[in-house]
């Protein structure tokens, strides 16, 4: 019975509505997650943060990194904002694990090596560079 219940706990975790609910359950366990927000297209620490990540193509690739924007007022942008307690009217920078954990937040655009430092100390990823 316990056993039962346990598995549709599983099945229910991972059913399209959760995946609604939490813009970031898509990745888990499968990508490390750099999520972008910024009041507008236009804020320029935005634009820094993203030339930041497209100046180091092959080490965010290496690191299972996906980037998701949090830009502007859309549904989709508020929900993610939502989901980490993000203002909405200021830039913020977070790093979220494979275990979908926030790993660091910041108010200013994180340099790569700063990122790929953080990443690289993570049990998983010392486990993933062993391999």
């Amino acid at each position: 019975m316990v056993r039962g219940l346990l598995l549709l706990g599983v099945v229910l975790a991972s059913s399209p509505a959760s995946a609604a609910e939490d813009p970031l359950a898509l990745h888990r366990w499968k990508a490390r997650i750099v999520v972008i927000s910024a009041p507008g297209p236009d804020d320029p620490l935005l634009a820094r943060q993203r030339a930041l990540l497209a100046a180091v193509p092959e080490g965010v690739r290496e690191r299972d990194l996906v980037v998701l924007e949090a830009v502007g007022a859309s549904a989709g942008a508020r929900s993610l904002r939502a989901r980490l307690g993000l203002p909405d009217g200021a830039f913020r920078v977070v790093l979220i694990g494979k275990d979908g954990g926030a790993k660091r937040n910041a108010a200013t655009p994180l340099p790569a090596e700063t990122l790929f430092a953080t990443i690289d100390a993570m049990p998983m990823r010392r486990d993933e560079m062993r391999r």
